[in-house]
């Protein structure tokens, strides 16, 4: 079952405001689930149901268009975000790999997401995660990391690193929050573009595997 369609208020989507925080007493204990999100703190994003909401996850009333920006793949190659991610249904991440709580659960829910979904419309989707933390993710962590949650999927999970200040652009480009403490407080949203390179939709920890396979059904199928 899906949760109740939400709407994040005006003041926090022209911010961007959802950041999240791993608590160092988290850091050695079990992930913990998206709902219950562990040691960060989601008390920033608060919503309420609106009557115009079309989706389970967090809809957005004002669309975040799909950021330009280039970094580097687990590959050591150039990877232009907006040329290689045009015009397909395309979801964006910002975290780290040793993120206790958020990050494996966010994985975790996309993967399990594109498993309910028809395998032809799994095939169209790119997932594209984006370090927070490039001191410690390298190219090849970042590839381990991602091929733990993706190793049965019709596709790969995309995984970006970078200098600091490419990092922080490639934020800024998004619209959400420059992380924080050396990447561990970070944005903690899910963002979902269509083909009409915008997201209608973004996922936090309060939604579920269900809540993105369905919103990835209808976006695109719209």
């Amino acid at each position: 079952m899906t949760s109740s369609p939400r709407r994040l208020p005006a003041a926090v989507l022209a911010a961007g405001l959802l950041l999240g925080g791993c608590s160092a007493a988290d850091a050695d204990g079990p992930a913990a689930s998206s709902s219950a999100a562990g040691g960060h703190d989601h008390s920033g994003g608060a919503s309420v149901e609106g009557p115009d909401d079309r989706y389970a996850g967090v809809d957005l009333p004002d669309p975040y268009q799909r950021p330009s920006f280039t970094l580097t793949d687990t590959t050591g190659a150039a990877y232009d975000f907006a040329e290689r991610t045009a015009g397909r249904p395309t979801l964006l991440f910002f975290g780290y790999t040793t993120c206790p709580d958020i990050c494996p659960a966010t994985m975790a829910d996309v993967a399990l997401a594109l498993r309910r979904v028809d395998p032809a419309l799994a095939e169209q989707v790119q997932m594209v995660f984006v370090t927070t933390d490039p001191a410690a993710d390298t190219p090849a962590v970042l590839a381990d990391y991602l091929d733990g949650f993706a190793a049965d999927l019709p596709i790969s999970f995309v995984g970006l690193t970078g200098d600091q200040g490419a990092i922080d652009r490639a934020q800024l480009s998004a619209g959400v929050p420059l992380a924080e403490e050396q990447g561990r407080l970070h944005s903690t949203l899910l963002l979902l573009y269509g083909s009409d390179d915008q997201a209608h939709v973004a996922f936090d920890g309060g939604n579920t595997a269900g809540d993105i396979a369905g919103d990835l059904e209808a976006i695109v199928g719209s």
